[in-house]
């Protein structure tokens, strides 16, 4: 089977996705820093909303759309040697639209038209799918600056993992729909209609001509820029199908985000999206798999009456010494027991993706580059 060093050595784009609160924002840190630090180049991490130790974990403060690259000197804290280059942005959804309209509109007029909308920041920033859509135009236009020779977006947590992965595809529908067409219909020639339709003769009367006059302006504007919109959405979704581009799936193995990993990776194989690796948090060490520690530890119950007088000299009653030695015992088999549940998981994970990690639990968070970087290495070969 393949590693994620092999896998990362081979792609340009990877994208980190799961549920939240399964360690996937630090997960795809930990990977950017390990291919800057063992493959050198350029790499980004492209985070949507990084916890503040994390942005404290690369040396960073105040990052957002412009990124930013990681001190050197915070590789040699962590004592290592970087042979190339790790920078880190976070996505904001406002400038990134900003950005777009500018892109995209015919001319300097309609920008400011759009731009000065008393619709547009609401709308654009709860749009369905607005953040969904923006996190990967953010990625397309990164990818095709060539500024960056490996790029780990890490996406939005969301329970439906399909979210971000259709946002191109329907940002374009939208722009071909009946609906924004009969919103962009010129206003004076509906005002007829108004009177003779229920429905918009109570919008007008609660809502205000006014405003009604607004979201038709607003949405006209828009639609100047369907053709260049539904262009970049149909290059976003073919740049997630490039053979350059890779999915991560981030999980731990409780039943909830499991589940979901599970459901998502077939979502991911349905559309014949590339799925690479499977990354699982938390997994119980290794060592509880070992045969000859549980057949010890079956001793150890069976026997304690016996090593408990050997043991309690100096420490304390037999009875005690006997009670500590069967109380550790079984607990190590119980948590072989989950152990195993946990191993026969991963296999059955592993029929799937090229890679499948297991990250152990650590003893304390993770709050340097230091971290991020054993986290990596615990997944990199």
């Amino acid at each position: 089977m393949a590693t994620l060093e092999q896998l990362l050595a081979a792609k340009e784009i990877v994208v980190s996705c799961g549920s939240g609160g399964v360690g996937k924002t630090t997960t795809a840190a930990a990977l950017a820093a390990m291919a800057a630090t063992r493959h050198g180049g350029k790499v980004l991490v492209l985070t949507v909303d990084p916890a503040r130790r994390l942005a404290n974990a690369l040396g960073l403060e105040g990052f957002g759309n412009i990124a930013k690259q990681v001190p050197p000197e915070a590789f040699a804290v962590a004592g290592v040697e970087c042979r190339g280059e790790l920078w880190a942005a976070m996505l904001d959804t406002k400038e990134s639209w900003d950005a777009l309209v500018r892109r995209h509109a015919p001319d300097d007029t309609t920008v400011d038209r759009i731009l000065g909308n008393k619709l547009y920041e609401n709308v654009t920033g709860r749009f369905a799918q607005s953040h969904e859509y923006i996190a990967m135009e953010r990625l397309y236009e990164l990818h095709a600056e060539g500024t960056y020779d490996l790029i780990v977006v890490d996406t939005p947590p969301t329970r439906n993992a399909l979210d971000f992965l259709e946002a191109p595809q329907r940002m374009a529908e939208f722009f071909s729909s009946k609906f924004l067409r009969l919103l962009t219909a010129p206003y004076r020639s509906r005002i007829v209609n108004f009177a003779s339709k229920p429905f918009y003769t109570v919008a007008d009367r609660i809502l205000g001509t006014e405003f009604l006059e607004d979201i038709a302006e607003f949405f006209g504007l828009f639609q100047t820029m369907a053709p260049g919109f539904v262009k970049r959405a149909d290059a976003v979704s073919r740049l997630l199908h490039d053979k350059r581009t890779t999915f991560v799936v981030v999980s731990t193995l409780e039943a909830a985000p499991l589940h979901e990993a599970e459901y998502f990776i077939d979502v991911l194989s349905d559309k014949k999206f590339h799925l690479g690796a499977v990354v699982l948090n938390k997994v119980l060490p290794a060592y509880l798999l070992d045969e000859q520690a549980a057949v010890l530890a079956g001793r150890m119950t069976k026997e304690a009456v016996d090593l408990a007088p050997k043991l309690a000299d100096g420490v304390g009653a037999p009875e005690q010494v006997e009670r500590v030695l069967v109380e550790i015992a079984e607990s190590f088999l119980r948590f072989q027991v989950v152990a195993q549940r946990e191993a026969e998981q991963r296999m059955e994970l592993a029929v799937g993706p090229e890679v499948v990690a297991s990250v152990p639990y650590f003893e304390t968070d993770i709050y340097d580059l230091g971290g991020l970087l054993r986290l990596g290495e615990q997944v990199w070969s």
